[in-house]
């Protein structure tokens, strides 16, 4: 088939790479030139594991192209995907005016029939609002398709190739039988593949995210109560997450949920309740707990320190909001720092892949000068007062405890995603805070 693909970020670009490794004929589209330059050369702007190999692949096998020239994708191509951002607005809603605007752009080049697929995270009722965009210019056939994405950063490229499943919303029959064949290849089974009208696709991707969110505050709300009572959160967690009917995934208490799909789609959803006279209550205390878990870390720190840091340094191994992304997008590290460094602490900062981008989110704030950032792990410990572990890297899960004593000023371990055992740590002579267990102080 051949596949437009308008955006060049994670989805667009993932869903442009994959498409073409099934052998399909895409064009990337994106308005950066430079980005494009780049992705011609096969240097990927993110980090995505496996990304740039099925990229380069592709391009050599001249099935993959990208262009900043949007006539060309759109005239060459059956199948049309939106892949643009949709930035959260300033009252929480999503902010379409890309979407739109790609919607105008194709209906502008349009030579036939086309597919336009709306691949963006985008609220109930686009789909009806690019549908009338389009037909405000352009007299040639076409339908409109929602096809949100699942796609976890640091596996997107496993998780498109093999998916949990594929929402497909549309009510052409037509339409339904192309975007089907065009993804039987990544599905051997069909019931993998989930058809439905556009408005209940839009929902269901708001939706997902918003559950999976509220299993991450529900298990941080419930560790908080563990704490207080004497608990052993991960004993808990292993108590309620082997029952079938709840499961082990997402119920890992932590310094809070961030990312670029969570906190944007819950306020956007929540946005979406309001707009339709709605109250959405568990996912508005969704959002709340959220932003309450990231000052516990900071509070808990001070709280050791006798409510004075002034003058303090921490090590903070993880910058990135999960492993194996450099996305700093909504990063638990952004409000722990900051709250660290608003009272006069000072921070050495580590992350295997994300130092570049949090350099520039740091930079806005105006407090890169409390902050230096250390090219290796162990680098950032020198005489550091104690050690915060924020995302949970798998170099970070068996590091060299006595190197760390050594290195450090101080032998106090703050572990935000409970990656080390308290046991253990009170036997090698480490303070261990954790989230939802019982804190070793040493004597």
């Amino acid at each position: 088939m051949k596949v437009c693909v308008i955006g060049t970020g994670y989805v667009g670009l993932v869903a442009g790479a994959c498409f073409a490794d099934s052998g399909n004929t895409v064009i990337c589209v994106d308005i950066d030139k430079e980005k494009i330059e780049k992705l011609k050369k096969g240097i990927i702007p993110i980090y995505e594991p496996g990304l740039q190999e099925i990229v380069l692949k592709n391009v050599e096998k001249e099935r993959l192209f990208f262009t900043t020239e949007i006539k060309e994708g759109v005239e060459k191509s059956d199948i049309i995907f939106i892949a643009v951002g949709t930035p959260e607005g300033e009252d929480g809603s999503a902010d379409l005016s890309y979407v739109l605007q790609a919607a105008r752009d194709i209906a502008k080049h349009m030579n036939g029939y086309k597919i336009i697929v709306n691949k963006s995270t985008v609220p109930v009722g686009t789909a009806e609002k690019v549908r009338k965009e389009v037909e405000k210019i352009t007299n040639h056939p076409f339908d409109v398709v929602s096809n949100p994405e699942f796609l976890k950063e640091g596996a997107a490229v496993q998780d498109f190739l093999k998916p949990d499943r594929i929402v497909i919303g549309t009510n052409s029959e037509k339409a339904r039988k192309i975007m089907v064949d065009l993804y039987s290849p990544f599905v051997r089974k069909k019931e993998r593949i989930i058809l439905m009208d556009n408005v209940s696709a839009e929902l269901t991707k708001y939706a997902a995210n918003s559950m999976l969110a509220t299993r991450i505050s529900f298990m941080n709300d419930l560790a908080n109560l563990a704490e207080k009572v004497g608990a052993d959160i991960e004993k808990v967690r292993i108590g309620i997450g082997t029952d079938s009917r709840i499961g082990l995934a997402f119920l890992f208490p932590g310094v809070g949920y961030g990312g670029s799909c969570f906190p944007k789609d819950v306020k956007a959803i929540l946005k979406t309740g309001e707009e339709y006279g709605h109250k959405l209550s568990i996912i508005d205390a969704v959002e709340r707990l959220n932003k309450e878990q990231r000052k516990i870390m900071v509070d808990r720190v001070t709280n050791f320190f006798k409510g004075d840091i002034k003058g303090k340094t921490f090590a903070i191994w993880g910058l990135s909001f999960k492993p194996n992304t450099d996305d700093m997008r909504e990063a638990p590290a952004i409000d722990i720092i900051k709250g660290l460094v608003e009272k006069g602490a000072k921070i050495q900062a580590y992350d295997p892949v994300a130092m570049e981008n949090a350099k520039k989110v740091f930079s806005r704030l105006g407090i890169n000068e409390e902050i230096t950032y250390c090219p290796k792990q162990y680098g950032a410990l020198q005489d550091a007062d104690a050690l915060i572990v924020v995302t949970e890297w798998m170099e970070f899960r068996k590091p060299d405890f006595e190197l760390i004593k050594k290195l450090m000023a101080g032998n106090t371990i703050f572990d935000g995603r409970n990656i080390y055992k308290p046991e253990q740590m009170k036997e090698l002579g480490f303070n261990y805070f954790s989230i939802g267990r019982k804190p070793v102080i040493q004597g």
